[in-house]
């Protein structure tokens, strides 16, 4: 059986954080005097926190001074991280621990691949940072998907080739960075927004064993 690489993204993939970072958002964009809605929610995922909160400026048609703009990121993450405290294993995505346990029983390593600044929070959060033979975060990295860096980092880390990693993602720009760097994608979330992925799931629950066994030995 080959050894080949599996990173995970970690928001909206492995726990639902996606909903966190909406209300932090959300709360800012109103101090500002904006609205902030679910679409506008979508565009941001996978996002840098900076061209993030530059996009929600840009929407609300808001200018403000470098300082002012310091402070509404750290306000943003503030915000997060009060929400993301609160936090249990309950906040796993289904079937999140039935691959990663058939991925550790089949001896295959395995990376997370966030653009996320708290993963390591996240995952010890959820009982899940053990899990994991790398963790590659915003930390790591200087630039953001779809840039590839954070998944041929992740590859290096697990001693892969980037054609032998296999990526599971939840936004476009997680795909296109997977794509780019020559790996296997897998969407997770809608076929019509994830159409650039090699295969596409709802969720993990549409994943079988053998649809697993066949990347184990691709």
């Amino acid at each position: 059986m080959n050894k080949n690489g599996f990173i995970f993204d970690l928001d909206g993939v492995i726990v639902d954080t996606a909903k966190y970072h909406f209300l932090a958002w959300k709360k800012l964009a109103e101090s500002l005097g904006t609205s902030f809605s679910e679409e506008q929610n979508e565009q941001l995922k996978g996002v840098s926190r900076v061209r993030s909160l530059e996009k929600i400026l840009e929407w609300g048609n808001v200018q403000l001074s470098e300082t002012e703009f310091h402070e509404l990121m750290d306000q943003k993450n503030t915000n997060y991280l009060t929400y993301i405290e609160s936090m249990t294993q309950a906040e796993i995505l289904p079937d999140v621990q039935r691959l990663l346990s058939y991925l550790k029983l089949n001896g295959q390593p395995i990376a997370l691949g966030s653009a996320s600044k708290n993963a390591r929070t996240i995952l010890k959060k959820v009982s899940l940072f053990e899990q994991f033979d790398a963790i590659v975060d915003g930390n790591d990295v200087s630039k953001a998907k779809p840039d590839p860096e954070v998944f041929l980092v992740a590859a290096k880390r697990l001693s892969r080739k980037p054609e032998n990693c296999v990526v599971f993602e939840d936004a476009v720009a997680g795909v296109q960075a997977a794509n780019s760097a020559g790996m296997i994608s897998i969407g997770i979330g809608r076929p019509e927004v994830l159409h650039e992925a090699t295969h596409v799931f709802s969720n993990f629950t549409e994943i079988s064993s053998e649809f697993l066994n066949n990347l184990l030995h691709h």
